[in-house]
């Protein structure tokens, strides 16, 4: 398993959206550029589509599990080099959230991603935390 994790002052109702509506991925993770049939206007549990990265690369997933505010799960391909990714946001007790996605896969394609997308993981997980902070912080006070 490889956990990548990041807080955020924003709260986890600001978060979610970032994390969980296909439609905001592109704020925090410019190398998606759409994505179909995976829920509207967040992911749906059980939605097969896919994910275009880069602009010209499909990659089809399917979504897993969805604990709405909380936690959602795709897996990317089948078999043994099947990789689950968990998109988690968890609300902080005096305010914030920690913001994770964790990956699971077999021994060999796990030591494989922990080489290649781990570092990119990473990343991101550090973006989408840095983009709730900063639109957060963006909004008028109520």
């Amino acid at each position: 398993m490889l956990r990548y994790a990041h807080d955020t002052s924003a709260s986890a109702e600001d978060v979610w959206p970032l994390i969980a509506c296909p439609s905001r991925w592109s704020e925090w993770a410019p190398h998606v550029r759409g994505s179909w049939n995976l829920g509207s206007p967040e992911v749906r549990e059980g939605a097969r589509g896919a994910v275009l990265l880069a602009g010209v690369l499909p990659v089809p997933v399917r979504i897993a599990a969805v604990d709405p505010g909380r936690s959602w799960t795709w897996v990317v391909g089948a078999g043994p080099a099947a990789v689950e990714m968990e998109h988690l946001v968890r609300p902080h007790v005096h305010g914030g959230a920690c913001v994770a996605v964790t990956l699971r896969a077999a021994g060999p394609t796990e030591a494989v991603l922990r080489r290649t997308y781990g570092p990119l993981v990473e990343l991101l997980v550090a973006r989408l935390a840095r983009t709730a902070t900063r639109q957060a912080a963006s909004r008028p006070a109520p």
